[in-house]
Formats: C-alpha cells, structure tokens, sequence
C-alpha cells in the first residue's frame, strides 16, 4: 500500500508540475502576444510621428527654395532698378523711388519688354504724343527728344537685345527742342 500511495503521490506530482508548466507556457504565450500587440500599436503610432516629421522636413525644404528664390530675385531687382535710376540721373530725367522701379520692373522689365516695337505699341506712344485733344482736332505734336529716349534707357537696362528694334521705331518721330526751361 505504500508503494501504491508513492506511486500516486509521484503521479499527482508530475501532474501538478506538468499542469504547472503547462500554466506557465500559456501566461508566457499570453504576455508575448499581448506584448507583439502592444509593440506594433506602439510602432504604427510612432508611423505618424515619422511621416508627420517628413511632411514637416519637405515642406520647410520647399519654403526655403521658394524664400531663396525670392530673394535672389528681389536683389536682382534692385541692382537693375539701380542701374536704371543711374542711367535717367547722368541723362538728367527725374529719378523714381528705388522699390518702386524694382516692384514695376522686376528682373525682366516687365510690360516694358514685352515687344516694344509693336505696332499697337508704337501707336499708343504716338497718340500720347498729340496735342490733347479728342476726334478730328486731335493732331500730333513735336515732342522733346527726351521723352522717346527715357524708354530706350529702359530697353537698355533690361532688355538690350530689342533695343535696336526700339530705335529704329523712333528714329522716324519729330522731335526738338520744345520745353523752355
């Protein structure tokens, strides 16, 4: 009998310790489990952090370029619009305000430079050229050199490869000396 009662005694033990580790295995598999779901909640939330910090990265790369841009463009600006205001100072026009001959003119020369030679160009400068009035008392006047060539220093500063172009349009206006000082 006591055999016996060893040998249940040592069976219940191996039971107790079988069904003990088989405890122990599914709370380990339970915590890993819950553990890969908590890490891969943690990863795909820190996923927003990581493409946020990109948009981020890439939209202040974009406004730097277009700042830079700007700027460059601006600087550019005004050592022409300089150069146009020292020209009309040696030739004895008056000077307009710095910024706003950058702002008008910009790097290319804006409307200015936009086929000066044109025929509806060229017709629009000779109908500012009248005397005023309006209907068939409207007749053209003999304007002062300076008045055609302020556009020339212009065309000189920004777009000198239709500068030639432009002379040759007002070459054929009569000019003189009209303005009494």
């Amino acid at each position: 009998m006591e055999r016996q009662e060893r040998v249940e005694h040592q069976e219940r033990t191996e039971r107790a310790e079988h069904q003990e580790r088989t405890e122990r295995a599914e709370h380990q598999e339970r915590t890993e489990r819950q553990e890969r779901r908590m890490s891969t909640r943690m990863a795909s939330q820190h996923k927003w952090i990581y493409v946020g910090a990109i948009v981020l990265l890439v939209a202040m790369a974009v406004v730097g370029l277009l700042t830079f841009t700007q700027q460059h463009a601006t600087n550019q600006s005004f050592r022409k619009a300089d150069e146009l205001i020292s020209k009309l100072q040696a030739n004895g026009y008056p000077t307009p305000d710095r910024e706003q001959v950058a702002r008008t003119l910009g790097t290319d020369g804006g409307a200015v430079c936009e086929d000066p030679a044109s025929s509806l160009k060229t017709g629009l400068q000779r109908v500012q050229m009248s005397n005023g009035a309006d209907g068939p008392g409207q007749r053209p006047v003999i304007v002062p050199d300076r008045v055609v060539q302020a556009e020339a220093l212009i065309l000189g500063v920004y777009c000198p490869d239709q500068l030639d172009e432009y002379q040759d349009k007002i070459d054929d206006i009569k000019t003189g000396d009209t303005i009494r000082n």
